[in-house]
C-alpha cells in the first residue's frame, strides 16, 4: 500500500479521491461526506465539483482528505472505496496466494454485490460475477469473484483495499415506479401501479435475453396459489425455479391428494389422515427415483414441478435439516446447493422471492446489485432481513403471496410481448 503523503505542516496525512457518475441522485456524494464526517480525525475540502446538466451526463467531484493519523486515513479510504470513491493515486492491488483449498489468506478483500474492479499492472480489471461476501482471484489478466469454499491453493487472492474500486449503482434522474419503491418495506404501497411496473420489467427482462427467477416457499401451495405459478411457468414468464423440499413436496401432495399439509385445497378443511399425505407423497416419488421419473411414469400429471420439468427450466431444490424424505431431487449439501444456484446467476435478470425467508436471504446474497429483486411476504421481517444483509436493491411487498401471483398473472396479460434478444440459454 502506498504511503500517504504529509502536508506542508507535517501534521496531517493527505490523499485525494474522485467520484464520477450520478453521484447526487444515487446518494453516493452524501454518503461519502457522511463517512468522512463520522471520522473524528479527518477533514475534507472539495477541490472540484462539476454537476451533469442532462439526465445522462455524469457528475464529477474531487475531494482532498486530511487525517491526523495514518491509520485513520487508511481506514477512511477503505470505507470510501467501498461506496464507489476512487483514490486518485491508487496503487496496484496486493495479492497473496491461498494457503490451501478452501482457505483464504488473512486480510482478503471481502466483496460486495456491486461491480468491482482491481488494478493490475497499472490497468483496471472488472471482477466477473459480482457477489457479496466472496473474494477476488487474479489470474493471467483477468479477475473473478470466488466463493471461499471454491478457492484453490496457490491462487492469487486480493488482500486489503488498495487498488480496488467499486462502481456504485446509478439512478436515472427521472425515477420510475420500480426505482422509487426500491429498498422500502410497507403494506401501504400503491400495489396496482407497482405490480403493473413489475410485470413490465419482467417482460423487459426476457426481451434482454435474461431469465426471470422465482424463489418460492410452500405458502404458494398452502394458499392455493400454485395454479398461478403453474401458468407463469407454462407460458414462459418464469424460467428458473429455486426452492426447498417443502414447495416441491406439497405441490406433489396437492396433485396426488388434493391437499397441502393435509388441508383440502378446495374447501380449506382438514381431511382425515391428511397429516400423512405429504409423507406418502414423498415415499411414492422416492420409490420411483425422482420427480422426472414420476412424470415419465404418468404418476405426476400436473402442478408446479410438472410444468417446470416439462419446460426443462433450471430447478434447484436446496434441502434443510427439517426436511421430510427428502425428495431425491433435493440437494442436501448446502455448499453444493449454492454452487448449483451460482451456475445460473449470470443468466438471471430479475428475481421474485415469494413467501420464503431463508431461501430469499440465501439467493439474495448470490445476486449482483444490478439484478432486480422483488421480495413478497405477509411478514415484513422477511424483506427487512433481506435488505439488512446487503441485498439493498430489493423491492419489498408486504402482501399475501396468493394475491401477488394472481395479480401478476393478471397484469402480465395486459403487457404487450417484446421479442427476446437471442433467447435464453
Amino acid at each position: 500500500m502506498a504511503e500517504p503523503a504529509k502536508n506542508a505542516s507535517g501534521k496531517a496525512f493527505v490523499r485525494e479521491i474522485e467520484l464520477r457518475g450520478h453521484i447526487l441522485d444515487s446518494g453516493v456524494f452524501g454518503r461519502v461526506l457522511e463517512i468522512i464526517m463520522d471520522n473524528e480525525f479527518a477533514r475534507y475540502t472539495i477541490d472540484n465539483f462539476n454537476v451533469g446538466k442532462t439526465a445522462t451526463e455524469a457528475s464529477t467531484a474531487r475531494l482532498r482528505i486530511e487525517a491526523d493519523h495514518e491509520a485513520a486515513l487508511i481506514d477512511l479510504l477503505d470505507k470510501l472505496r467501498d461506496v464507489g470513491a476512487v483514490v486518485a493515486d491508487d496503487t496496484d492491488a496486493e495479492t497473496e496466494p491461498a494457503p490451501r483449498d478452501g482457505i483464504l489468506p488473512e486480510g482478503f478483500y471481502a466483496t460486495t454485490n456491486l461491480q468491482t474492479e482491481v488494478r493490475v499492472d497499472g490497468g483496471w480489471l472488472a471482477a466477473s460475477l459480482p457477489e457479496m461476501d466472496c473474494a477476488i482471484v487474479v489470474d493471467e489478466g483477468s479477475a473473478r469473484t470466488v466463493a471461499p469454499p471454491d478457492v484453490r491453493a496457490g491462487e492469487r487472492v486480493v488482500v486489503g483495499h488498495s487498488g480496488v474500486r467499486v462502481q456504485a449503482l446509478n439512478r436515472a434522474r427521472r425515477r420510475q415506479v420500480f426505482e422509487f419503491m426500491s429498498s422500502t418495506v410497507s403494506s401501504e404501497k400503491p400495489k396496482e401501479s407497482l405490480l403493473s411496473e413489475v410485470a413490465r420489467e419482467l417482460v423487459a427482462t426476457h426481451a434482454e435475453g435474461k431469465r426471470v427467477l422465482l424463489v418460492g416457499g410452500p405458502a404458494i401451495v398452502h394458499t392455493g396459489a400454485g395454479k398461478y405459478l403453474e401458468r407463469l411457468i407454462k407460458h414462459d414468464y418464469v424460467d428458473a425455479l429455486f426452492a426447498g423440499n417443502a414447495l416441491a413436496l406439497h405441490d406433489i401432495e396437492s396433485q396426488f391428494y388434493g391437499t397441502s399439509l393435509g388441508v383440502d385445497l378446495s374447501d380449506a378443511f382438514p381431511v382425515e389422515e391428511g397429516h400423512v399425505h405429504h409423507l406418502r407423497a414423498v415415499n411414492r416419488v422416492r420409490g420411483l427415483g425422482g420427480i422426472q421419473q414420476a412424470i415419465d411414469a404418468g404418476v405426476l400429471r400436473g402442478g408446479i414441478m410438472y410444468e417446470a420439468y416439462k419446460k426443462k427450466i433450471p430447478v434447484v431444490l436446496a434441502g434443510s435439516i427439517r426436511d421430510d424424505g427428502p425428495l431425491p431431487d433435493v440437494i442436501t449439501d448446502a455448499v453444493e446447493a449454492q454452487r448449483a444456484m451460482r451456475r445460473y446467476v449470470p443468466e438471471i435478470g430479475m428475481a421474485l422471492l415469494v413467501g420464503t425467508l431463508l431461501h430469499s436471504i440465501a439467493v439474495g446474497n448470490l445476486l449482483p446489485a444490478t439484478c432486480k429483486v422483488i421480495c413478497v411476504d405477509i411478514n415484513p421481517a422477511s424483506v427487512t432481513k433481506l435488505t439488512d444483509r446487503g441485498t439493498t436493491q430489493t423491492i419489498g411487498l408486504v402482501m399475501d403471496v396468493a394475491s401477488f401471483l394472481r395479480d401478476i398473472w393478471s397484469a402480465l396479460t395486459e403487457v404487450p410481448a417484446t421479442p427476446a434478444k437471442g433467447g435464453r440459454a
